[in-house]
């Protein structure tokens, strides 16, 4: 295997690599894995049930809702996170003064 063609596959891996962490990170986040007492058969199969509902004929529907849902979850996160840090910023400049 060439020098170049090694590099691309290196880079391909990290980035399947990191495309499955974050999508474990996904599933973690949901808080599926302790919903399903980390029984993998059980996600798994509930990860089929998603896709044959995408296969289906509600799939435009069920995405819309999924990502509105979705985009507002990660919202309401990063706004929980914004207010932690401006509590803690807070916190600290009463602590100097």
């Amino acid at each position: 295997m060439a020098r170049t063609d090694m590099r691309e596959w290196q880079v391909k891996r990290r980035e399947r690599t990191r495309q499955l962490i974050e999508l474990g990170g996904l599933v973690v986040k949901a808080g599926l894995v302790e919903l399903a007492d980390d029984d993998r058969a059980t996600l798994y199969g509930a990860f089929l049930m998603v896709a044959a509902k995408l296969r289906g004929e509600e799939r435009e529907q069920a995405l819309v809702l999924w990502k509105r849902k979705g985009k507002r979850a990660f919202e309401m996160e990063l706004e929980a996170i914004n207010a932690t840090e401006s509590k803690n910023a807070l916190a600290a400049r009463q602590t100097v003064d």
